[in-house]
């Protein structure tokens, strides 16, 4: 897991931040770095340099950024560090491109709608009992947050062999059909198939 190759998705984020956005998350670290520092930040990865620094940020410790980003919404960048963090964590990782943005849609509705049903999601992703008491322990009162984690548990396991098919099927086993076919609208919106 090489540090520059985290350091260029970082740029990669900080040059899609608008002003606004840098300005808001500026506001939400306030508390943590001194109002001179902040003063001096011009660019989003002047601000990552910081978090860095404090211990906030790093390799292995992505998800307080992605936290921030999708406070600020911007979730496209959340996503993007998000699934840096999935491919990191298993080499084999050798998705093609189209279904990593099947899977990306997936991930983006099941977060906005899975709610208290993500244990049994989980459990029909044959996620272990242990491994949802983890989910539950890092992710205590967040769900969209617990909705992450879980589906990022989910593809670090399945690896190469990840398909959105497989989620659907999993989510119509739940009885959330609805979730299921909100997946499938907004494939089809983008001309991709879930079956494929």
């Amino acid at each position: 897991m090489s540090a520059s190759s985290f350091n260029s998705v970082l740029l990669g984020i900080s040059n899609m931040l608008k002003e606004e956005n840098l300005e808001q998350l500026k506001f939400l670290v306030r508390d943590h770095i001194g109002k001179q520092k902040l003063e001096r930040i011009k660019t989003g990865h002047q601000l990552f340099e910081i978090l860095t620094e404090r211990g906030q940020l790093g390799k292995d410790k992505a998800n307080y950024l992605c936290q921030l980003l999708r406070q600020v919404q911007r979730d496209d960048l959340s996503e993007k560090l998000s699934n840096w963090e999935v491919q990191q964590e298993d080499p084999k990782y050798g998705l093609s491109d189209t279904e990593r943005d099947k899977l990306d849609i997936a991930t983006e509705v099941i977060r906005d709608n899975l709610g208290r049903n993500w244990r049994k999601l989980g459990r029909k992703l044959r996620l272990g009992e242990t491994k949802l008491d983890s989910i539950a322990t890092r992710q205590p009162t967040d769900l969209e947050e617990t909705a992450m984690e879980l589906l990022k548990e989910w593809r670090k396991i399945r690896g190469p062999e990840v398909q959105t098919k497989e989620l659907i099927a999993a989510l119509r086993d739940c009885q959330l059909n609805l979730t299921a076919d909100k997946i499938q609208e907004k494939l089809e919106q983008k001309g991709l198939s879930s079956s494929d």
